[in-house]
């Protein structure tokens, strides 16, 4: 499979491409669920934030979008309330990825601006879900757009492939507007006591793991003097969190054999890294990796002793580490859910991950408490379903299955006589016809 680089229009239904040639597709293909909203005074945000798809029924209402198994992804999703419902009532609501909670998104505290996160994990499965979920009654959960990119194989390589990256801030020092790549967006962020210099290079050869876009390296902030630190204003939360900081550099002037500009990365005024000699007209990057850190810490960019220049920092970008990763619902149901799901399109409304997280299942699945949940019943009575039943065999765990009030027709299916947990099995008001397979008739724990 290609690389993915999707951006989504979430409540729109056309495809354009917007003043940053970054083309959009609307949400009809994505989701089924929701009603599509049009915002207050739409030519007062960028395109994409007019539109947002609310949803009124359900747990959770997920978002599935095919990528390798094994990828590295970033996810971009952003909310814009802007008073869609003339009620000056912008709710809060839950944002989760894979079956993992992601953040609360409180659109109460901001609800004319756009407020966006920003993930980047490994993908465990051949798809990823991103999902929001009602928390409180009558708030309703939105969506205004969804972006997704595969990232290379060696980004943020530091970070093990079970862990998640949750975007704090991303700043390009001496950049003097946002820089916005086809992935990644820099701010722009000067310090104070700091001054901006442009690069005298002509171009800047980026071979990094990382590889930040050129243009937050064609400028940087240097202080004052050998004697003047850089602070990197972090803003970490008050609570000490595990942190990824990556930070890069790039010289700006072509130096003489006289000039040395050397620094170190220090937390709390203590040298955590190797001398930085950023290079000219190619770039460096200093990590901050398996460490606990919060807003009582300081970061900063001190010269070295044989240093004659001062230090410099081009851009920076700051995340909070996750808890490990969910391994999702075990993979023997969730394939044979998607059996169940490819004949019966009402069903197929639903997607992302049926169990996690915990208590936001899909309506009509039940599940166990495993770290991989197995899911223990199918409740589908009176779910307006009909045609034949395709072999779900897969799903062994099941106890119970209750399929009455539908329009099923045709034989019952023998596959139901092999499921070795089944103890509960309802068939009433169905159009099944013929006798009962022996596997199910003689099998004397089995209600039916």
């Amino acid at each position: 499979m290609d690389a993915v680089f999707l951006s989504i229009d979430c409540g729109s239904s056309e495809s354009y491409t917007d003043e940053n040639g970054i083309e959009w597709t609307g949400d009809d293909a994505y989701i089924q669920n929701g009603d599509n909203k049009t915002v207050a005074y739409p030519s007062l945000v960028p395109y994409p934030m007019s539109t947002m798809r609310v949803f009124s029924t359900r747990k959770k209402n997920c978002y599935s979008i095919k990528v390798d198994e094994g990828e590295r992804v970033l996810v971009r999703a952003s909310f814009y309330y802007g008073n869609y419902d003339r009620k000056n009532s912008p709710p809060v609501f839950d944002l989760q990825f894979d079956g993992k909670f992601w953040t609360t998104v409180n659109t109460s505290l901001r609800s004319y601006d756009v407020l966006s996160y920003e993930a980047i994990y490994v993908v465990k499965r051949n798809f990823t879900s991103i999902c929001v979920a009602q928390t409180k009654p009558g708030q309703l959960p939105f969506i205004s757009a969804i972006e997704v990119r595969s990232l290379g194989i060696n980004m943020c390589s530091q970070v093990p492939s079970n862990l998640a990256l949750h975007l704090i801030q991303r700043a390009a020092s001496g950049a003097n507007q946002t820089i916005i790549s086809n992935k990644l967006h820099f701010v722009a962020n000067h310090g104070f006591g700091l001054s901006e210099v442009a690069s005298q290079a002509l171009s800047i050869n980026i071979t990094t793991n990382n590889s930040p876009p050129t243009a937050v390296l064609k400028n940087a902030v240097v202080s004052a003097s050998t004697s003047h630190i850089i602070i990197l204003f972090t803003d970490l939360p008050a609570k000490p969190t595990p942190v990824y900081i990556a930070t890069y550099f790039s010289e700006v002037l072509l130096l003489n054999p006289t000039q040395k500009r050397s620094f170190q990365l220090c937390i709390d005024d203590k040298p955590i890294s190797d001398p930085i000699i950023p290079p000219f007209a190619r770039a460096s990057e200093a990590y901050v990796t398996n460490r606990i850190a919060s807003a009582s810490n300081s970061f900063t960019l001190k010269a070295t002793s044989d240093s004659t220049l001062p230090p410099l920092v081009n851009a920076m970008e700051i995340y909070t580490v996750s808890n490990p990763l969910t391994n999702g619902t075990n993979v023997k149901d969730v394939e044979g859910l998607a059996v169940l799901q490819s004949g019966l399109k009402v069903l197929q409304e639903w997607s992302g991950d049926p169990c996690l997280p915990s208590p936001y299942t899909w309506d009509w699945v039940q599940c166990s408490s495993d770290l991989i949940p197995r899911i223990t019943a199918l409740n589908l009575s009176g779910y307006s379903l009909s045609g034949s039943l395709r072999d779900f065999s897969s799903m062994d765990s099941l106890q119970t299955i209750d399929l009455s009030d539908n329009s099923f027709s045709g034989n019952i299916p023998e596959f139901l006589g092999t499921l070795p947990n089944l103890t509960l099995l309802n068939l009433a008001g169905n159009r099944f016809n013929g006798t009962i397979p022996t596997k199910l008739s003689s099998n004397k724990q089995l209600k039916l």
